[in-house]
């Protein structure tokens, strides 16, 4: 079941010149994860992040608009395929695991566990 907003993600190639873009010209404020592949910004009480999704499908340049937190990420993908939708494998990152889910109109999101 979905408990709460984990992120929300935008793919871009280059991931420096998008840290700049997003902390010096837009403002946002950076968060703990700020590297050369991933960065996460504090908005609120939720974290925007930029990162190369092209190694898990996510052409840059195109939006990814939500992923949602739950406490047991195979289960959840579990629940997902038995009712039919389409849903990626568990990623596995140093800090969570998430999947991709495909809404019947296309649209992709992420269902999210941290890790720890």
């Amino acid at each position: 079941m979905v408990k709460d907003l984990a992120f929300i993600a935008y793919s871009v190639r280059d991931v420096p010149a998008a840290i700049a873009f997003y902390r010096d010209v837009i403002g946002l404020t950076p968060g703990d994860s700020l590297g050369d592949h991933w960065a996460e910004f504090n908005v609120g009480g939720v974290a925007f992040g930029i990162g190369n999704g092209e190694p898990l499908g996510i052409t840059p340049g195109t939006s990814f608009s939500a992923v949602f937190e739950v406490d047991d990420i195979v289960a959840e993908r579990a629940r997902l395929l038995k009712a039919g939708v389409p849903v990626t494998e568990v990623n596995e990152a140093p800090k969570c695991f998430s999947v991709f889910v495909t809404d019947p109109e296309g649209n992709r999101f992420g269902i999210h566990q941290r890790n720890g």
